[in-house]
């Protein structure tokens, strides 16, 4: 079996929130600034490998028992820019999302029922006491949701194929916007949604991420990471991938009343997608 440290989870895409450290009070502020001088910071794969250490013991450590204490830090026109981890928090909300997803006997044979109780009452309490609590980073295993490629343009497109190699550095696919961007995009594509179909799942999703988005800082950054779908997709698809592009052509297409290239910008998502959906299959 390998070490966790050489495990590269996959699978999972991210939709972050970097708010500059003028949006933290004090003392968390001074915190994240003296954080930020760390050369030794962890990395995007150093979360991914921690969270995977804590589903190796038996009974598995669903949340962590302690917030985490680290972030991923961005510099941008001079602004230190945060994105907390807040693990413990995401991993009570993925708890909730997993038994959504899974077949109740799949989901028993990977956290026990007695764990999951354990894990949802300390939530409840926890939560009871930070009502207004929100992450800063959104997780969306085994596809990249519609909505998120909405927030973004492909001229923000960022691609690096990686230099290969297990041991290497993978491929990495993002997106980097302003926040007033993202708002301003969510804006425009709900506008055109709503006039061009019936409320449904799309709709429903673009109101939710934009609601989630009012939360932070309007100076943020928002981050669409692939993350570990890199993997799932071949280096020829990953290299040709402009997904944003696609539902960017899509909505204006809508806008214009096109429905003939909407469907065509439609058409070129799904075959993109599909040999994910495969993969998903299989497993």
């Amino acid at each position: 079996m390998p070490k966790v440290s050489s495990v590269i989870v996959p699978y999972a895409a991210y939709l972050r929130v970097y708010e500059p450290l003028a949006a933290f009070p004090e003392p968390e502020r001074e915190y994240w600034a003296r954080y930020a001088r760390r050369p030794d910071r962890p990395s995007y794969q150093d979360e991914l490998r921690r969270s995977l250490a804590d589903l190796l013991p038996t009974p598995p450590v669903p949340v962590p028992v302690h917030e985490s204490r680290d972030a991923f830090v961005l510099g941008a026109h001079g602004v230190i820019h945060v994105c907390p981890w807040r693990t413990r928090l995401r991993g009570w909300q993925a708890l909730g999302d997993l038994a959504e997803e899974l077949p109740p006997p799949l989901l028993d044979a990977v956290l026990p029922p007695l764990v999951r109780h354990q894990a949802t009452q300390d939530y409840e309490r926890w939560l009871a006491g930070n009502p207004d609590a929100r992450p800063w980073i959104r997780t969306a295993t085994w596809q990249v949701p519609l909505t998120w490629f909405v927030l973004v343009s492909d001229e923000e497109r960022e691609y690096d194929k990686g230099s290969g190699g297990t041991d290497d550095a993978p491929p990495v696919l993002r997106y980097r916007t302003p926040m007033v961007q993202a708002r301003r995009r969510v804006a425009r594509g709900l506008r055109t949604l709503k006039n061009a179909m019936d409320e449904g799942p799309l709709i429903d999703g673009l109101v939710d991420v934009g609601r989630w988005l009012e939360e932070f800082h309007p100076r943020s950054l928002v981050e669409l990471d692939y993350g570990g779908l890199v993997h799932a997709l071949p280096e020829g698809e990953l290299e040709g991938d402009h997904s944003a592009a696609d539902v960017a052509e899509g909505i204006e297409a809508l806008r214009i009343g096109d429905g003939v290239t909407a469907g065509e910008a439609y058409g070129r998502l799904v075959e993109r997608w599909r040999s994910v959906r495969d993969l998903r299959s299989a497993n």
